[in-house]
Formats: C-alpha cells, structure tokens, sequence
C-alpha cells in the first residue's frame, strides 16, 4: 500500500491537510489580517474552508487504495453523471462494492504486512492474513487481541481466498499477541522488541506510554511515571541483575515501568516463536544467561497492561487492551493515515489530531470495531472527498 501513498500523496495533499497536525500557521499577531491576530484567519483554515467536493477525485484514490486499480469508465461516469444531489449515493455505492470485491482483501492483506511490518514468507505471513481476514468478514477489529482459535490462516495472493488454520506453538492464544511468526521476528534480550512492536503498533504511541506527577529520584530531571519507582527490578532492589533505576545519565524508569511490566507475558517464546515452559529469552550479559522474573519486577509485582490494568498471562493482556480506549483510537487513526496518503504515526510522527477523527472513533465503538464499516466511513467522509 505505500506504493501507492507515495503516488498519490501530491494528488490528495488538501484532503490530507485535514487529517495533519504537522504543519505549522504562519503570519503574525499584527491583527492586519495576514497572521492570527483580531480579524485574521490562519492561512491553512482559509485552504481548507475553500475545499470543494470532487467525488470522482476522490473516487480514483479510493480505487487504488481499496482495490489497487484505477476506477473503471463505467464507474467514472456513474458518478459524474448523477445528479448533484445523487452524486454522493453513485459514490458511496461504489466504495460499498469494492469493499467486497476480491481486489480488497489483496489490499488489505499487504496493508496489514505494512501496518504490523512482517510478512514475505508463509510462516510470518500469517499475522497479515489474520488482521486481513478480520477486516473482510467485517469482524471486530479487537480480535486481534482476543481471539482464541483459528488466528493463523493462511492467504492465496492468486486467487484472494482464507483458509483457517491453528496456530502450532503452543502456549495460550490471543489474536495476534501469540503468533509464531511475530515472536520469531522480533526477538530480542529480555523480550523488549516483542514489547514495543504491541506498544507502537497497537496504541500508535512510543515508550514512555504512561506519566505522573513529578518525583525526585536523585537524577539531573524527576522520574514522571504512573507506576512506583520501586516498581521495577535492579541489583538493590529484587536482585535483578539490569539497573533499571539507573539514574546517572537519564531516567531509564520513565520507559520501563511499562516494558518491564508486559515484557514477561512474551519470555516465553524462543527464537522460533515456539511456547516454552520457562521463560526463553536472554539477558544482555556476559554469556546470554536466560532472564528470570526478578530481572524485570522485584518480587510481590505482578505483569500488566498498565497501571492498575493487571495482566496475568496474554489473554488477559489481549482483553485489557481491547478495553482500552487509546487502542481503538489507534486503529482508527492507522486507517485514516492509509487512506489519507499519509505515512506511519509513530515512525514518522504523522500524528492524527483527535477532532478530526472523532466522528470515526465514536461510530468505530459504538458499532462493535468492525473495520469494514470503519474503512467504508473513513472514504465517505467529507475529509476525503473535498480537495
């Protein structure tokens, strides 16, 4: 899909003013009319108030986007013929046929190789073709974090066809958060990179994920946490063999109190993605010597999504982040970005303001997170077909 962004970017770039909070006003407060001062409207509010509606624009990129093809003639000019007042039904019923057509699930297959960043081969293929199948059966879209069976289909590219299949590693099963090909593809000493592939991925955020009031710990700037100082493993405290109190040079907790917090529900996994009976990854230190739980938490501190949000084992984590209102905002801005031409939220901070989604966000959970029905409001929406 991101061939297809870049191609389209200069096409759509008045639609995609309306979903970017990276561009700076400019003017001054000289109350003249050129800046923001009494009198005056910024310039980017005045682009974006003089937007028309153009359905056919807007049908050519949804085209590409939805079934990676121009429109066709016949579909070109069912929407330019319609009368004014017809023309947004000519255009919705369109969007609602390629929705169904088998060109989408293709799509939305190599949307979902980009979006979770693996895929190219059978065994890492299969997170893809989950969260593809989701979307095409219009599903909840928080099965990827819940659902307990059949989470490791496989896709035909040739012919746009599932096909159920288990998962067989082993262990619990949670959507996505237990797939092989994920666990082997972001190995890592102490299970970190599994960690922040769920954070970045899922609430389109980078570590630190939670704050607090201000504290004094001894370092050049106060540790802001949500979670207790005390709450993460060091040599002093737990016996844990990484200082994650480490204060010296910057204060290492402000991430941690979260990583250190979910790191352990995803130790158990070996390099192969494989569900081991003990945990099954290492510690960055003189041998590779395998972690045990006092090198994340000291003892009495229990895994959990966030604070206060405990999380006993990985359907336990799946189910507190379904519950979580930051990720269902995630899921919708990720889609709104994709149709919008833009890049990757956290990767290059092509952040969604929240207004401008919101409409999206309340339908999205008041509508059980089915993502076709998110995808078919996103492309109607008036954002994307003014220009």
């Amino acid at each position: 899909m991101k061939r297809i962004s870049i191609l389209l970017l200069a096409a759509s770039s008045f639609a995609v003013l309306a979903c970017s909070n990276d561009v700076t006003p400019t003017g001054d407060d000289d109350g003249t009319g050129s800046g923001s001062g009494p009198g005056s409207q910024d310039e980017w509010d005045t682009i974006l108030t003089s937007r028309v509606t153009d359905y056919n624009a807007a049908l050519r990129i949804a085209s590409l986007r939805l079934n990676g093809d121009m429109p066709s003639a016949t579909e070109i000019k069912q929407v330019a013929s319609a009368p004014a007042d017809g023309q947004r039904a000519a255009y919705e019923t369109i969007i609602h046929d390629y929705l169904g057509r088998p060109a989408f699930a293709k799509e939305m297959f190599y949307f979902w190789r980009d979006t979770l960043k693996i895929g190219g081969t059978a065994a890492f293929d299969t997170a893809p073709a989950f969260a593809a199948k989701m979307v095409v059966e219009n599903a909840s879209y928080m099965d990827m974090f819940t659902k307990a069976s059949n989470n490791c289909p496989t896709f035909s590219e040739a012919n746009s066809v599932f096909t159920d299949a288990e998962c067989a590693n082993g262990g619990p099963k949670a959507g996505v958060l237990t797939n092989p090909g994920v666990m082997a593809s972001f190995v890592s000493n102490l299970a970190f990179r599994r960690v922040r592939w769920v954070q970045e991925t899922f609430d389109c955020l980078r570590f630190p994920a939670e704050t607090g009031a201000p504290v004094d710990v001894g370092g050049a700037v106060p540790y802001t946490g949500a979670w207790p100082f005390t709450s993460i493993a060091s040599p002093t405290n737990g016996g844990g063999r990484v200082n994650f109190q480490d204060v010296s040079s910057a204060i290492c907790a402000g991430c941690h109190q979260t990583l250190n917090h979910i790191a352990p529900l995803f130790a158990y996994y070996d390099t192969a993605g494989l569900y081991k009976p003990a945990i099954s990854v290492t510690v960055p230190l003189e041998g590779a010597p395998l972690a045990q739980l006092n090198d994340w938490l000291p003892p009495g501190d229990t895994t959990a999504w966030r604070y206060q949000k405990p999380a006993a084992d990985l359907p336990a984590l799946g189910a507190a982040m379904a519950a979580d209102p930051d990720v269902a905002k995630c899921g919708v801005a990720r889609v709104w970005n994709w149709a919008l031409g833009k890049t990757d939220i956290v990767d290059t901070l092509q952040e969604v303001p929240a207004a401008t989604i919101q409409t999206q966000i309340d339908a999205f959970t008041q509508n059980g997170y089915k993502m076709k029905d998110l995808i078919f409001a996103v492309y109607t929406s008036d954002n994307f077909v003014k220009f």
